[in-house]
C-alpha cells in the first residue's frame, strides 16, 4: 500500500514551502516582479503571495521599490551556508583552476539537483553562453554534459523514474529530448565515461564533462569544460581537453579519498 504524499502529513510545513516557491520565483529573467508576477510564477494567490513577500522583506531577504521587488543580498546566506559545509569546493578549487589555465576554457563543477545541475564551482575564461553563469547558477540535466554523466551513474531503473518527473523540451534544433534517445545517449556516456554536448544547450556552445567520484565510488558531482562551437572542436575536445579533465578528474578524487570527504545527502542519487 503505496504511503500517503508527504505534503499531506502533519509534519509538512506549508508556510514554509510557500515562502521558498516565492524565493524561487525571482530569476535572471524576473530579477524585479510585481505581486501579481510574483503570485503567478508561485502558484499562489496574490493575498498569500503578498503576507510572504512582506515576511521575508521584514526579514531581510526581499525589497521592494514603487510595485516591484527584489531579491536583498541576504539569500546569499542561504547558498553559502551549503557552500560552506562542502569540502569539495575546497578541494577542487585549485585543480579547476590549474585546468582553465591548461586549456584555456571555462571549467565548472556542478551538482544534480532534481531536474536541474547547480554550479557549485566555476572558473570562467570567456562568455560562451547568452547566460550569465556563476555559483548557484542551474541549468536543464538532461541537456547538459554535466547532468548526462551524473545520470549516468544512476540505474536504469532509477533513471527511468527520474526522468518520468521531467518535462523535456528542444532547447535548440539538436536537442534531444525524447525518453528514447536520451536513454541511449546516457548509456553510451555510461559506456565511455564522458559525456559530450554539442549545440543542444545553446547553438554556440561546445562541452565535455566527466564524473566525479566519492570513496565508495558513487558520482558525487561532475566536471567539465565548455568552449565556442566551431569545427575543430570535436577533435579539440577529445584528444587535448578529455585528457586534462581526466587528470584534474583524478586529481580531485584523491584529494577526496585523502580528505576522507563523504556526499552530504542532498549529493546522494536522487532515487534510493
Amino acid at each position: 500500500m503505496a504511503s500517503e504524499p508527504f505534503e499531506d502529513t502533519a509534519d509538512y510545513v506549508q508556510s514554509l514551502a510557500r515562502g521558498l516557491q516565492v524565493l524561487r520565483a525571482f530569476s535572471h529573467d524576473l530579477s524585479n516582479p510585481s505581486l501579481s508576477q510574483v503570485a503567478e510564477r508561485a502558484g499562489l494567490s496574490r493575498a498569500v503571495a503578498r503576507r510572504l513577500l512582506l515576511t521575508l522583506q521584514h526579514l531581510g531577504y526581499v525589497g521592494s521599490r514603487g510595485r516591484s521587488f527584489y531579491l536583498m543580498p541576504r539569500v546569499l546566506e542561504l547558498g553559502y551556508s551549503y557552500l560552506s559545509s562542502l569540502d569539495l569546493t575546497e578541494l577542487a578549487q585549485e585543480t579547476l583552476m590549474l585546468l582553465s589555465e591548461r586549456v584555456g576554457e571555462s571549467c565548472s563543477l556542478a551538482v544534480l539537483d532534481g531536474s536541474d545541475i547547480v554550479y557549485v564551482l566555476r572558473v570562467p575564461v570567456r562568455r560562451v553562453m547568452s547566460v550569465a553563469l556563476g555559483v548557484g547558477a542551474r541549468l536543464p540535466a538532461f541537456a547538459t554534459s554535466l547532468g548526462r554523466v551524473v545520470l549516468a551513474d544512476l540505474s536504469d531503473t532509477e533513471l527511468t523514474a527520474w526522468m518520468r518527473e521531467q518535462k523535456f523540451r528542444a532547447l535548440t534544433p539538436h536537442t534531444l529530448h525524447t525518453m528514447t534517445a536520451l536513454k541511449a545517449e546516457i548509456k553510451r556516456v555510461r559506456e565511455q565515461g564522458y559525456s559530450i554536448v554539442a549545440r543542444e544547450l545553446e547553438v554556440g556552445l561546445y562541452s565535455i564533462a566527466v564524473p566525479i567520484h566519492a570513496a565508495d565510488g558513487r558520482v558525487v558531482a561532475a566536471l567539465n569544460v565548455g568552449m565556442p562551437y566551431t569545427d575543430d572542436a570535436p577533435a579539440r575536445a577529445v584528444k587535448l581537453i578529455l585528457p586534462a579533465l581526466h587528470d584534474a578528474q583524478r586529481s580531485i578524487e584523491h584529494a577526496i579519498q585523502r580528505g576522507n570527504w563523504q556526499p552530504h545527502m542532498a549529493l546522494t542519487r536522487v532515487y534510493e
